[in-house]
């Protein structure tokens, strides 16, 4: 069976900064604001560089994620993508510009 090895963290303060301000996004009451800015954006809601490139976690964000180590960058794509699929189907739906691959 697969077994993922943990990567360990490099910047923990910056790290864990970066991802409060992504949790804060994608709280309950929150996600849906920035899902109508990622469709307005005409941004695919899986290419986290560009989502981020826009601002849409704030100016604060992007400077953050670019003084991570590699290692954490990838950490935080992967934790960008797993609150992406946690968001409720019921939004997915209502936002499928943003979740749809074409």
């Amino acid at each position: 069976m697969f077994e993922q090895v943990a990567i360990a963290v490099q910047d923990e303060k910056a790290y864990a900064e970066l991802h409060r301000l992504m949790d804060a996004t994608f709280d309950g009451r929150d996600v849906e604001v920035f899902l109508n800015r990622v469709v307005r954006g005409r941004l695919r809601i899986r290419d986290f560089e560009s989502v981020l490139k826009k601002g849409l976690f704030g100016k604060q964000a992007i400077a953050l994620y670019q003084a991570l180590p590699v290692s954490d960058q990838g950490l935080t794509r992967e934790r960008y993508l797993r609150l992406v699929e946690a968001v409720p189907q019921e939004l997915r739906e209502r936002y499928f510009r943003a979740y749809a691959y074409y």
